[in-house]
């Protein structure tokens, strides 16, 4: 038989395989090693290369152990603040906007084209986490590398506040800041549950019927949080951020949700309307436990005729594309934001 006989064989076996009758069953995988890639850089390839998440299995089991945890955290991070600060060539201020904790990030030198601008930032942390300065990393990258003004939610968490709290103190924000500004001249961006965040936002803006920003940028969004999506089996144990679809973040989540029913688009954004949401750019990885969600969310996106960009990075876990400003992978990404928000913004 010629190849062109068993190429033409071959083409109408697989014409004919998606008419057969078969009972659709799991993938069975071996157990394998997966080495760190050597087609990022070698700054990337040293976070892909990290270990799990300590403790991603061993969540707080009490309000004040999460509080405990987050103060933690914020600790943490805080000194390394004024570094990541000068080297954005940004300056930080806190106040409060209409009763919500709010940073203002502002770069040292604003292009003409974003002085009538301004990004709203809501943070990641899976609703629970990452109070006060540990808010601030992300901010600080797309003020430095994006030349805009920013300003980042430090809403209410638990035990402090539960659902819709985050929500609600992002949203007052958000009514404030286009009383100030034009609309289409403001952005919304976070990740992680800021990235859910971020889109529950529009989703409320249309109840309300408030005018939509001139662009979004929801990185690597808890979409779903009923942990429907393929790479919750495919990336777990390899996220090292993340690790398990069973692990800290799905239990800070519930903590969050206090009984509420997590398929709410308020709380799983992919199952609500987004016809008419501004254009947007999502970010994520492929080693990414939520790549799947945010694939779904670019697709419902696409569907309703948004115009929406996916921008996925090679091995990549949970968020990784902000670890870091001296990573050539995160001002690669921000850039890609950046670019997008000039495109779509109005000056």
């Amino acid at each position: 038989m010629s190849s062109q006989m068993i190429g033409t064989a071959f083409a109408a076996l697989l014409i004919s395989m998606p008419v057969m009758a078969q009972t659709p069953a799991p993938r069975e995988v071996p157990a394998k090693s997966v080495p760190v890639p050597t087609t990022v850089s070698p700054q990337m390839q040293a976070i892909i290369g990290q270990p799990l998440r300590t403790n991603w299995d061993k969540p707080p089991t009490t309000p004040e152990g999460w509080k405990q945890l987050a103060d933690t955290i914020a600790t943490t991070v805080a000194p390394q603040i004024p570094a990541m600060s000068e080297r954005m060539d940004v300056k930080i201020e806190s106040s409060t906007l209409n009763g919500v904790r709010i940073y203002t990030v502002t770069p040292n030198k604003i292009p003409p084209e974003n002085r009538h601008r301004i990004a709203i930032h809501v943070h990641g942390g899976c609703y629970v986490l990452n109070p006060r300065e540990a808010a601030l990393p992300e901010a600080i990258f797309m003020a430095g590398f994006g030349h805009m003004k920013v300003i980042s939610v430090d809403y209410r968490m638990p035990p402090e506040a539960f659902y819709p709290a985050a929500l609600d103190d992002a949203m007052t924000v958000y009514k404030a800041v286009i009383k100030k500004y034009k609309p289409k001249n403001v952005a919304v961006f976070g990740s992680s549950a800021g990235g859910a965040l971020t889109l529950e936002m529009m989703l409320r803006a249309k109840q309300e019927k408030l005018p939509m920003p001139g662009a979004i940028a929801p990185g690597t969004p808890m979409s779903d949080v009923t942990k429907q999506g393929d790479t919750f089996k495919t990336n777990a144990m390899v996220d090292n951020v993340l690790v398990s679809p069973d692990g800290f973040c799905d239990a800070a989540t519930l903590f969050y949700a206090n009984g509420h029913d997590l398929k709410d688009p308020m709380l799983s954004p992919v199952y609500g309307d987004v016809k008419g949401f501004p254009p947007t750019i999502l970010t994520s990885g492929t080693r990414d436990l939520l790549l799947s969600n945010t694939v779904r969310m670019h697709r419902a996106l696409r569907q309703a005729g948004t115009e929406a960009v996916l921008q996925v990075f090679e091995g990549q876990s949970h968020a990784q594309y902000y670890r870091d400003d001296r990573v050539p992978e995160v001002k690669e990404a921000f850039g890609e934001i950046s670019t997008f928000f000039n495109k779509h913004l109005g000056k």
